[in-house]
């Protein structure tokens, strides 16, 4: 076997090296509030990660802590470090983040309300300097993957339903030509069968794009479908990881995410369930 060069050794090292590695965060609100609590997790190259938990566990914190988003709301990450692509990216800002392919889809179908569904997209590809027949090309592929938004393309985005606004915001973060999106509740407000087809469309962007995926979610069961590897925040922390098919089956998880159990129902106050629960917190 020829030996490993220097050079060689290094390139399988960034190979192996995680896309996003956040490392023990530690977030305060107003110089007082503690939100999060020693928050790691990673994020591989090409992958998708779940980020569970209810509402208020942390979710929205973490991600807006990856894409340095917190100062608006006057929030600082105090601890800890954020590593994106091999580089620390925790002091950088927002736009320096999107121009290095970080793109973060926030909760609630951010639209520009007064802008039609295709100035909308193109918003999203304002960062780009890589020529007009490349934006061209992937406003086409947007359009390939939401077919209903090139048939209202020159609808205004406030009058679009719930759906279509969630379809062009995810529409929009593909046009910055993105290597990692950041997602923050995309099945919120949404019917049952919009969840699948939203969730679907980004298992395929997952799939057929090679974009890597962070998933904030408190559909857990619609989250644990399409990811790799999952998270559960409770208050601030990560109580639990592990691979996706393995959370499915995790007892603990069926009983306290998915609604289900394998007795028979019971309630918060039984002994038991909160033995469980106090022994995973």
């Amino acid at each position: 076997m020829t030996p490993q060069t220097g050079q060689q050794e290094a390139e399988a090292a960034d190979t192996d090296r995680p896309l996003l590695t956040v490392n023990n965060i530690e977030v305060i609100y107003d110089h007082v509030i503690l939100v999060l609590r020693g928050v790691s997790l990673e994020v591989p190259e090409g992958g998708i990660v779940a980020l569970l938990g209810a509402n208020g566990a942390g979710k929205t914190t973490t991600l807006k802590a990856i894409s340095n988003l917190l100062g608006a709301e006057r929030g600082e990450v105090t601890k800890g470090s954020i590593d994106c692509m091999g580089e620390r990216v925790d002091r950088l800002s927002p736009n320096e983040l999107v121009k290095r392919g970080v793109i973060q889809i926030m909760e609630g179908r951010h639209c520009f309300e007064h802008l039609t569904v295709e100035e909308n997209l193109m918003s999203g590809a304002y960062t780009r300097r890589d020529g007009r027949a490349n934006v061209a090309a992937d406003l086409e592929k947007v359009y390939h993957y939401f077919p209903r938004l090139k048939e209202r393309r020159t609808a205004q985005a406030g009058y679009t339903s719930g759906g279509e606004q969630q379809m062009t915001a995810i529409g929009r973060a593909l046009m910055a030509n993105p290597r990692m999106i950041l997602l923050d509740e995309p099945s919120m407000g949404l019917a049952p069968q919009l969840v699948e087809e939203i969730i679907g469309i980004v298992r395929d962007l997952n799939r057929k794009e090679g974009v890597s995926i962070l998933l904030a979610e408190q559909n857990t069961m619609a989250a644990l479908k399409v990811a790799d590897y999952g998270y559960i925040l409770e208050t601030g922390r990560v109580v639990m990881d592990g691979k996706a098919e393995d959370l499915r089956e995790n007892e603990d998880v069926k009983e306290f995410y998915l609604g289900l159990s394998s007795g028979s129902r019971r309630s918060f106050r039984d002994i038991k369930h909160y033995r469980r629960r106090k022994r995973w917190l």
